[in-house]
């Protein structure tokens, strides 16, 4: 089954193509990572899934209809997106921007109800952030404030969640503590969870499926078991290294070659 599908899609910025005759499954109840070296355009492509980005040519599936042509809160019903970055209003509290998760469900006829009310509570509760409801988002970590918007996009109730490099400017345990959310997220509540991430060896860990970008198109994509290989990352980045097991989890483990604290003569330094 998909949950998303780019078929003989093409993107561009100022007449410059990112990609031609981009062809992509993203299978439904899993977990999908995009890779690729800085400006391939793994961001792009996610924007254009999100119908954020109009295509020059082909289409966006969500569920098999073109996401074009679907009203805007209907998918904003179905599909949820964290772009890189985020910032709230001075003063927001967090509750008022998890709020802010149910707008695609508020109208002239249907104001706020029970059901927003439990959506919202719930989303505070899955991302532990019940105790600082009434924080104003600026006064949170960094982890925190991640986790917060990670929050408002549960509370809109998609099933499909979207994220560009959700783990950027955040230290490793605060990485692992939105990974960590993220899975439980798709193990739990079977959401489809599509993001893009910088980090090889977190994304061979958390994904089900990866898919390698270069030079406009998917280079390779499939379990990172099958398709996360040395020459692949030489290929894809430009990187020599090589591919061992991880010790905890058994996914490929990127190690890349380079100088590192070695003399001349090539012997590790004190």
């Amino acid at each position: 089954m998909t949950a998303l599908e780019a078929k003989e899609l093409a993107l561009s910025y100022g007449g410059n193509y990112i990609f031609r005759d981009l062809n992509l499954v993203i299978p439904k109840g899993k977990i999908t990572v995009f890779i690729g070296s800085n400006g391939c355009g793994k961001s792009t492509l996610l924007r254009s899934m999100a119908r954020l980005l109009k295509p020059q040519q082909g289409s966006v599936l969500l569920d098999g209809s073109d996401i074009a042509k679907l009203r805007t809160k209907e998918v904003a019903k179905q599909l949820a997106i964290l772009p890189q970055g985020p910032t709230a209003p001075e003063g927001l509290t967090v509750l008022q921007l998890v709020k802010q998760g149910r707008y695609p469900y508020q109208s002239w006829l249907q104001q706020w109800s029970r059901e927003d009310e439990k959506s919202v509570r719930e989303a505070l509760e899955a991302t532990n952030l019940t105790e600082l409801a009434e924080r104003t988002v600026d006064s949170l970590s960094g982890g925190q404030r991640q986790r917060a918007w990670i929050a408002m996009t549960l509370a809109q109730g998609t099933d499909i969640i979207l994220l560009d490099e959700p783990t950027t400017y955040l230290d490793l345990t605060h990485q692992i503590e939105v990974l960590d959310l993220l899975y439980k997220l798709n193990t739990e509540e079977n959401r489809t969870i599509v993001m893009v991430l910088h980090d090889i060896n977190l994304a061979c860990r958390y994904a089900h499926h990866i898919v390698a970008i270069k030079d406009q198109r998917v280079y390779a994509e499939g379990k990172p078991e099958d398709i996360v290989t040395a020459s692949m990352i030489e290929a894809v980045f430009d990187l020599s290294c090589s591919i061992i097991p991880d010790p905890i989890f058994g996914t490929p483990l990127c190690v890349p070659h380079g100088k590192g604290r070695l003399d001349v003569a090539g012997r590790t330094k004190a």
